[in-house]
């Protein structure tokens, strides 16, 4: 075989990964993790496998024949078709070298000369584009600046407008509300002028205005004074009431003993010898007593001028009382 094909092989066989990984797309990388993280390995194949930070590894053995080494394959050459035919051509009868390769060089020199001026223009293009672009930038940050400066300045443009609108409004508001407190109040005056005065007679009238003292003495003081003086009265009356019954009694004992009491010329002779009869008087005399402190009292109670008594048996009969109310004392 011919080392020359041979070699082009091996060329070929050497570029051809480089080529099919020139014709892979390029997957985009990850970008770098944000400080405090870091990237995770994860499986997205169909079929998961287990990893682990050792590979296991496991031994193992097998016993072959010994056999010959295979020799290495030769290299397939095909094979040739066609005839093999040989020109030998002299030096200078085809085409003189100077006179031939003149204008190849200068056609290269030209190309080469053209290729280089373009290149030059286009950089020189190139770096006009830049600095349009440059200036294009700058331009349009200085417009957009601007851009935001007036929105901004028309901003607080529309909410100083829309701050005096809703600041005249509240005092539009506030104005006619004061006017219409103002004529409410003139209003109410002018209707509850006569009405208060009313108002306050037809209360005082019903006894919602008092003098706390006129009625603390209405309520508490004048009738703790009539009960105590109806009280007073009910005790004068029962005495009273005693006080009679007791004249009454009296005047009716003294009215049986002088229906019973003898003449007065009568009353001499029989007076040496006592009898059981004049043991009554006496009798009736100590009861008598009582009946004279009783007396007494009314005549102290009710202060009456009383006339002497002129009768005889009258003071008889004072005298037996006077004796039977210090025999009374004594005992």
């Amino acid at each position: 075989p011919d080392p020359l094909e041979v070699q082009k092989q091996k060329g070929a066989q050497k570029r051809a990964p480089v080529r099919k990984r020139a014709k892979e797309p390029i997957r985009p990388g990850t970008p770098e993790p944000v400080e405090g993280r870091e990237h995770v390995y994860v499986q997205t194949e169909l079929y998961l496998e287990e990893i682990c930070d050792h590979v296991l590894e496991v031994d193992g053995e097998c016993q072959t024949d010994e056999f010959l080494d295979r020799p290495a394959t030769p290299l397939f050459i095909p094979a040739k078709t066609g005839k093999d035919i040989a020109t030998q051509i002299e030096e200078g009868e085809l085409f003189d070298f100077d006179i031939e390769v003149k204008p190849i060089l200068e056609v290269l020199i030209g190309k080469t000369v053209e290729q280089a001026l373009l290149e030059v223009m286009e950089e020189e293009e190139l770096a006009q584009l830049r600095a349009h672009q440059r200036a294009f930038i700058e331009l349009r940050n200085a417009e957009f600046a601007e851009l935001q400066r007036l929105e901004e300045q028309d901003r607080r443009i529309r909410e100083e407008k829309e701050r005096r609108r809703l600041e005249h409004l509240e005092k539009l508001r506030k104005q006619k509300e004061t006017t219409e407190k103002i004529a409410a109040r003139a209003f109410a005056k002018r209707y509850l002028a006569d009405l208060i005065p009313s108002v306050f007679s037809n209360l005082y009238d019903s006894g919602f205005f008092y003098d706390p003292i006129e009625r603390d003495i209405e309520t508490q003081f004048l009738p703790w004074l009539m009960s105590e003086v109806e009280e007073t009265l009910q005790k004068k009356v029962l005495g009273r009431t005693m006080l009679d019954s007791l004249i009454r009694t009296v005047v009716e004992k003294r009215l049986d003993a002088f229906s019973c009491q003898p003449l007065p010329d009568q009353a001499e002779a029989p007076a040496k010898e006592p009898r059981p009869t004049d043991a009554a008087p006496q009798v009736s005399g100590e009861t008598d007593a009582a009946d004279q402190l009783v007396t007494e009292k009314e005549e102290t109670d009710q202060p009456v001028a009383e006339e002497q008594p002129s009768d005889p048996i009258s003071s008889q009969l004072e005298e037996s009382d006077q004796a039977g109310t210090q025999d009374l004392e004594t005992e």
